[in-house]
């Protein structure tokens, strides 16, 4: 489809939802009668590349595979010529999959940066925790790059990254697949054409699903804030981002609210055991059961790295549950993310946001409502439905896609045109705005621990404990030994906790 014909079909669309007052319209059901089969939403400056984009891949896990699938379907747009990753089952996959030569394949980020420069860009997909080091040297050596979010763990790295990206001239694209979805697209474009007036205030809410919780921010490796990063961070920086997106303007300020409530020690049942398999009275009961979720239901499984021979799956699925952090009893983890939490951001332009991050629903897929001055937007990431406070005129969109809103793939095609056209202004989320929206984020879970560690409660158990300690030397039985062990654990939490607020008093919105 040409520039001029995308453009004209958007524009008919538009029109058949202003014939009059009160119509509802289906964008994709317009599209169909039209004979427009093309996808809309493809960005109209893209164009045929002389050839395929070359990609190193650096973390060959779930969302790096997802990435790469890509290049499977678009052969001519993009193609994966080397995989880095410290599992070699992964590594083979993504070889098998791309027809990468073993020579390039490897066990660690280093190794790839140890060779002459063998492509035009990487993907670095690795934990939270591993981005800024393989970003870095990628930057150095002369790759463009797209970026896992969220960038990287501490607001000092992030701000390192888009110094590195700005000094070398190179196209870095983050993640924030929600900025490429049909579904915000189109909010997007109806309030940028002022089609509710002036925003005067954005509600936001991610319900995470209670299954999901349980999988990434509990057993998972999210599960804990100082070998990972919070939350607010890990899941919920695509929402700051997009809320960031939509209002169009810089954050004054922010506050939050939050706290780990459910997946607690205090909170297992009577009955329950370490692990879902070790005969747990109550498994059968409990909502968040390893042997359900992951053996009976067989949901989730990306985790087993399991064969294509389903035939070995009850038993390696089994052998996980027993011997990884998926099998263990939600209640008895090392986990620290909030399970719920609320935060209110003030935009330069008088704008209000609030945002909730919930565990406990049955549903996934963003709720969204804008209000403005002429109309309000109310939708749920597969439909919304804009009213005009001007006679009551409704529109409304819809479109099916999956739990990213359809927006991994478009986000990868808009980052390959723009390494295969060198035009950064082909991404919808550059590393300059992504970093701002990181700060969002920041500044939101130093507003939480700050709450947290303010509170006569948690001030008067640290009180306590302390004085406790200070006496312990005069007692030597066992069971006073065993209270003492707990008592320092406790403690030593309460201390890292003030250590990591310590560590991110930085985090503001100064940008």
């Amino acid at each position: 489809m040409s520039l001029r014909q995308f453009i004209s079909a958007r524009r008919l669309l538009r029109a058949l939802g202003s014939v009059k007052s009160g119509i509802e319209y289906s964008w994709t059901e317009g599209a169909r009668l039209l004979g427009l089969h093309e996808d809309l939403y493809t960005h109209p400056l893209h164009r045929p590349l002389t050839r395929p984009v070359t990609v190193l891949l650096i973390g060959a896990g779930h969302r790096g595979s997802i990435y790469a699938d890509f290049a499977a379907k678009n052969p001519r747009e993009m193609r994966i010529v080397g995989v880095a990753d410290a599992n070699a089952q992964r590594v083979q996959r993504i070889a098998n999959a791309h027809n990468v030569p073993a020579r390039h394949c490897w066990d660690h980020w280093e190794s790839v940066f140890d060779m002459p420069r063998l492509a035009d860009a990487v993907i670095i997909a690795t934990p939270d925790q591993l981005h800024t080091a393989p970003c870095l040297r990628a930057l150095a050596l002369g790759y463009d790059v797209l970026l896992e979010k969220p960038i990287a763990p501490t607001e000092a790295e992030c701000r390192q990254i888009l110094a590195a990206a700005q000094a070398s001239g190179r196209i870095v694209g983050v993640c924030h697949v929600l900025r490429y979805t049909p579904y915000f697209r189109e909010l997007k474009e109806m309030i940028d054409a002022g089609m509710i007036g002036q925003v005067i205030s954005v509600q936001h809410m991610e319900p995470i699903e209670h299954t999901h919780m349980s999988h990434s921010y509990v057993r998972g490796a999210w599960r804990n804030s100082k070998t990972a990063t919070p939350i607010i961070l890990a899941k919920s920086c695509h929402d700051t981002d997009i809320i960031r997106w939509l209002v169009n303007d810089h954050a004054k300020e922010v506050h939050c609210f939050g706290n780990l409530k459910w997946f607690t020690h205090a909170n297992a049942p009577e009955g329950s055991t370490e692990r879902c398999t070790d005969g747990c009275r109550v498994e059968g009961e409990c909502p968040y059961s390893a042997l359900q979720i992951y053996y009976r239901d067989r949901k989730r499984l990306y985790v087993f790295d399991l064969p294509p021979d389903e035939s070995k799956w009850d038993a390696l699925i089994m052998q996980g549950l027993k011997t990884t952090d998926y099998g263990r009893c939600v209640y008895r983890m090392d986990n620290d993310q909030p399970d719920h939490l609320t935060v209110n951001i003030l935009f330069d332009n008088g704008v209000t946001a609030g945002f909730s991050m919930e565990a406990f629903s049955s549903y996934e897929g963003r709720r969204t409502r804008i209000m403005g001055s002429m109309g309000d937007i109310v939708g749920n990431m597969e439909s919304f439905t804009l009213t005009s406070f001007k006679g009551g005129q409704r529109r409304s969109w819809s479109l099916k896609t999956d739990a990213h809103g359809g927006g991994d793939h478009r986000m990868v095609a808009d980052w390959v045109q723009a390494v295969g056209q060198q035009n950064p202004a082909l991404l919808s989320s550059p590393i300059e705005d992504s970093v701002e929206s990181h700060l969002i984020a920041f500044a939101a879970e130093k507003s939480r621990l700050r709450t947290i560690l303010q509170s006569p409660e948690w001030q008067d158990t640290r009180r306590w404990m302390r004085e406790f300690l200070a006496v312990q030397a005069i007692y030597s039985d066992e069971e006073l030994a065993d209270m003492v062990k707990c008592c320092r654990g406790i403690l030593d939490e309460a201390n890292s906790r003030v250590e990591v607020e310590a560590a991110r008093e930085g985090a503001t919105l100064t940008l």
